[in-house]
């Protein structure tokens, strides 16, 4: 087997991480030893091993002169765990090869630790791929606000409901079950108040197996205009409700919310409407890194006029439904062909009838 094979097979043990580990990232190990594999880890969760720990007690003895490929560099910091990088250098590795260098100045400088231990280090294998895996803490982690994918379940023609507002069901159960995939690997779930009004979800994850995060259930409520008797706050922990509220709202209305337990939050507001940058460095410093925003059209709007949308996945149904009043996936005031929101690259997977279009927001050079 060849480096790119061994740090492939790390790629797949990090993803037994896939949704558990926030605010951490997903990393594997493997270390490898005349050609063979002697011990596999990941981190599962925050505060637990590091996958680098892990692989090197599955690997004991074996470990001395051995190889050890990771996903990300072995952290140089003491946070709930000690550093990774020292543990590395005493099991006697004699090579590290990293996919990518890690960009959190609190943790990053393993490598460099390890060079000056007699370790041979080098980064860059696969880090495409390493880059995908962890695209929204690396994005949280560079950007210092949690990574927002912005998703919708749309007919052919673009709307999110029919003229009456109804939405259930638009895609079929494959796309339902992948969307609930996606909201248990996110930390929290936006919505506007007009959806949570309209719809009245519960925004809970529900798997065949018990998910055990349960994701913020967050709601842009200018006006506190939503009810203490509505399901996101009945259903799951109420206090994992975040009523995102204007300072000028209703006393009466916030008193109500959080007497049934929700927890609110006096955001700041640009013209009118909660600014939806100061709600993500909130959210952020509630150790947030992954947003799934769930709409509708006039919130997607918001998010992608302040140019906080990092990646758009779409349900696409084979319907058409028409109708000037029906909404659409973006509302807003519109845009020219100029200043169109451009995505790429898009990969297109059935599901069921329906399709599931992905991309990410190509950003502007800084």
């Amino acid at each position: 087997m060849t480096d790119a094979a061994f740090m492939r097979r790390a790629l797949e043990v990090a993803e037994r991480g896939r949704g558990l580990t926030s605010p951490n990232p997903m990393v594997g190990a493997v270390v490898v030893r005349d050609g063979r594999i002697v011990g596999e880890g990941a981190h599962l969760r925050a505060g637990g091993p590091h996958a680098e720990v892990e692989a090197l007690a599955a690997a004991g003895a074996a470990a001395r002169g051995a190889t050890l490929y990771c996903t990300l560099e072995p952290c140089d910091h003491h946070g709930r765990t000690p550093p990774c990088a020292p543990a590395v250098a005493a099991a006697g590795i004699a090579r590290v090869v990293a996919a990518l260098g890690d960009p959190n100045p609190l943790a990053r400088g393993g490598g460099a630790r390890l060079s000056a231990a007699g370790v041979r280090v080098e980064l860059g294998l696969l880090a495409d791929e390493a880059e995908r895996q962890n695209r929204t803490w690396l994005t949280a982690t560079r950007e210092g606000r949690p990574h927002v994918t912005l998703k919708a379940a749309a007919t052919l023609d673009g709307k999110l409901a029919d003229v009456h507002g109804g939405s259930r069901w638009i895609t079929g159960e494959p796309a339902r079950l992948h969307a609930h995939r996606l909201r248990a690997e996110s930390d929290a779930i936006v919505i506007g108040v007009t959806t949570a009004l309209r719809d009245d979800p519960a925004l809970t994850v529900r798997l065949a197996e018990p998910w055990p995060r349960e994701p913020y259930r967050v709601v842009l409520d200018t006006a506190a205009r939503l009810g203490p008797d509505a399901r996101m706050i009945r259903a799951g922990t109420p206090a994992r409700t975040l009523v995102a509220v204007g300072v000028d709202a209703p006393a009466g209305r916030v008193a109500a919310l959080e007497g049934a337990g929700a927890t609110v939050l006096r955001a700041t507001t640009r013209e009118g409407r909660v600014d939806v940058v100061a709600l993500l460095a909130r959210l952020f410093e509630r150790d947030v890194r992954a947003v799934l925003l769930e709409g509708g059209g006039e919130t997607h709007a918001a998010f992608l006029d302040a140019g906080v949308v990092d990646r758009v996945t779409l349900f696409l149904a084979p319907l058409l439904l028409g109708g000037r009043e029906a909404p659409g996936v973006v509302g807003g005031a519109g845009r020219d062909l100029k200043s169109a929101v451009r995505l790429g690259p898009v990969s297109v997977t059935p599901l069921g009838d329906d399709l599931l279009l992905e991309a990410d927001v190509v950003k502007a050079a800084r």
